[in-house]
């Protein structure tokens, strides 16, 4: 799973676009939704669920990915 941040959607003038903004939907669906600041890599494993916060966290990912592999 990926999904860009609130502020991410809405630095590229998506936020009206989009029908549900993935950060409002995981967290009122009781997600523990974990970020950094807009367009910085990151990723994080919770059991068997790897994320990404944006294009710029694929290669750490895919590191997750390739480790849960190992």
């Amino acid at each position: 799973m990926t999904s860009f941040t609130n502020e991410e959607e809405e630095a590229v003038g998506l936020t009206n676009m989009v029908p549900q903004l993935v950060e409002d939907v995981m967290i009122k669906r009781g997600a523990n939704y974990s970020k950094k600041e807009s367009w910085a890599s990151f990723a994080c494993k919770d059991g068997n669920l790897i994320t990404g916060q944006n294009p710029a966290s694929s290669e750490a990912v895919a590191e997750l990915l390739l480790k849960a592999f190992n």
